[in-house]
């Protein structure tokens, strides 16, 4: 097998359940701007992403309860983003051994207070490797699994060919995640490249929510954007559909 295939392989193999290869030459200043040169000097990104247990994101309505927050918290945060790690450590090693450069970027982990975000951006990766779209959440959606997919990625100058294009925004005129956000931090409007995220998202809004719940004692856990997409909530094989909300809506 070529690199690229040792690298799907390893991926799949190690629980992933997507793989992607995105040229990031396009977004080439906004990954400077949000990591700096350290960053912005890979051209390429493997975006890799493992789809959350619908059982899990379906007790977000229910996170005051400590238990249900603690079910989703750990096995949907914890869990994932380290077993998303490992399989990163374990792509960059494969290029690595190949002669090339290559930069694993914490699955979730914060690179700025100031920016509110990490050093890169996951869901660029992905969705510049043609796996989803950015949603007016600003979280990434997948045609399969909505938002409901957590990310990482293996910066890179390996020469991967890029795996797909960025897909066209499918969000059309919902507006689910903006209703349910608790503290109106969504605002509605669709993804534009040259827009900011401030135009979309007040992630300090979200921030003093999480940080309020953090001193009530509380695990903090909201994720009601990610639950409430159709996208993430629709049938599936064996599953008798969304349940309903404790306020009665679907």
């Amino acid at each position: 097998m070529g690199l690229a295939e040792d690298l799907k392989s390893c991926a799949l193999s190690r629980g992933a359940d997507y793989y992607g290869v995105a040229d990031l030459a396009s977004a080439y200043a906004f990954v400077l701007a949000q990591g700096g040169e350290r960053i912005a000097r890979y051209p390429r990104a493997v975006t890799l992403g493992i789809a959350l247990q619908d059982s899990l994101v379906d007790l977000i309505p229910d996170r005051e309860d400590y238990a249900a927050a603690m079910l989703y918290r750990h096995n949907s945060y914890d869990v994932v983003n380290l077993a998303l790690d490992q399989i990163a450590l374990a792509v960059a090693n494969i290029i690595q051994r190949a002669g090339y450069g290559a930069l694993p970027v914490p699955a979730s982990k914060r690179g700025s207070d100031e920016k509110i975000s990490g050093v890169f951006s996951q869901k660029l990766a992905a969705h510049l490797a043609g796996l989803g779209w950015i949603g007016k959440s600003c979280l990434l959606v997948t045609p399969e699994h909505g938002p409901r997919v957590r990310w990482v990625t293996v910066l890179t100058d390996a020469p991967l060919v890029p795996s797909g294009t960025p897909m066209e925004q499918r969000c059309g005129k919902c507006t689910q995640c903006t209703d349910a956000c608790p503290v109106k931090a969504i605002t509605g409007r669709a993804f534009r490249e040259d827009e900011p995220r401030e135009a979309r998202l007040d992630a300090a809004a979200c921030d003093r929510y999480f940080k309020e719940m953090e001193q009530d004692r509380v695990i903090a856990v909201c994720g009601i954007c990610l639950y409430i997409c159709p996208y993430g909530r629709k049938t599936r094989p064996g599953r008798k559909g969304p349940s309903k909300r404790r306020d009665g809506k679907r």
